[in-house]
């Protein structure tokens, strides 16, 4: 079978993803999707909005059904409760044609996408770094001051 470059392109990107990187393509195709479903529902493309709005279910679902919860803990039970709450949120947009939930809901996974950038850039310093050294060294080494409140609860 045929793949085009596009195609074999995000296969070996979702393959060689970490673990950080995977939730984020998942957060960027469920973006991506209720803007595509938003954008069918305004041109009254109801059998477009409806797949792209499943595919924004499917992802929600997986990245639900993907937490930890033992390990996890209060994060875990966080982020499945805003899972929850933008499915359940969802349903109700589209049952009652409110776009403005669409936007609502972008906007949390956005946030969400964001604090993963951070994580997945803090985990990509903190692999290129000489044995050893550790936050308070890199924050030394940097000039930095010592311990603030948001590094010592991290």
């Amino acid at each position: 079978m045929y793949r085009s470059p596009k195609e074999t392109y995000q296969e070996s990107k979702f393959f060689t993803a970490s673990p950080a990187e995977l939730v984020l393509i998942c957060y960027d195709g469920a973006i991506g999707n209720l803007r595509a479903a938003k954008a069918f529902y305004a041109e009254k493309d109801l059998y477009s909005k409806a797949k792209a709005l499943q595919k924004a279910f499917d992802i929600i679902h997986e990245l639900n059904a993907s937490l930890d919860m033992q390990r996890g803990g209060v994060i875990a039970a966080n982020l499945r409760a805003i899972y929850t709450y933008l499915v359940r949120s969802l349903i109700e947009a589209d049952l009652k044609a409110d776009l403005d939930a669409f936007d609502r809901a972008i906007k949390i996974l956005a946030e969400l996408a964001s604090s993963w950038k951070e994580i997945a850039k803090t985990k990509e310093e903190v692999k290129h770094e000489p044995a050893g050294m550790n936050p308070e060294m890199r924050r030394m080494q940097a000039g930095k001051p010592g311990r603030n409140t948001a590094s010592a609860v991290a």
